[in-house]
């Protein structure tokens, strides 16, 4: 099959040349996406649209920081349900309270904290609580 140049190319370019033998060998068959739609191809425009899709590719959000804390004191709670020692609950704990604290002197960007320390000690006896009951037999009464 011949195919017909546009009038005036009366030769192949390099460019040219590479795509025909790319596509005779079939490297464009089974391409992922080919044949649909772009991704957001009928959105709005946004300057910053490969800085959120990158973000959202990468599993990264950016929070108010007072968003954040609450975030990572939400985390630091189950990090110190899972510790495997009481110094490891209470170094988490007064990690996330030392940062609580400060976030409470100055307070941070976003909306209100709406946060207080936690209280070591009731965070410790929780987890001496769970393990409690995970060390106790099915038989066990």
């Amino acid at each position: 099959m011949t195919e017909r140049k546009p009038p005036g190319i009366d030769f192949e370019t390099w460019v040219d040349r590479q795509i025909r033998e790319a596509q005779e060998r079939g490297a464009f068959e089974d391409l992922p996406g080919a044949g649909k739609p772009l991704p957001d191809a009928g959105a709005p425009y946004d300057e910053n649209w490969w800085l959120k899709r990158k973000l959202r590719d990468e599993g990264v959000s950016h929070l108010p920081a007072s968003l954040a804390l609450r975030k990572e004191a939400e985390e630091a709670r189950k990090a110190a349900s899972r510790a495997g020692s009481e110094e490891e609950v209470r170094r988490i704990v007064e990690a996330v309270n030392d940062k609580i604290r400060e976030a409470i002197r100055r307070p941070l960007s976003g909306p209100p904290l709406n946060l207080t320390p936690y209280d070591v000690e009731r965070v410790v006896s929780e987890w001496r609580e769970e393990r409690a009951k995970g060390e106790e037999a099915p038989g066990d009464v």
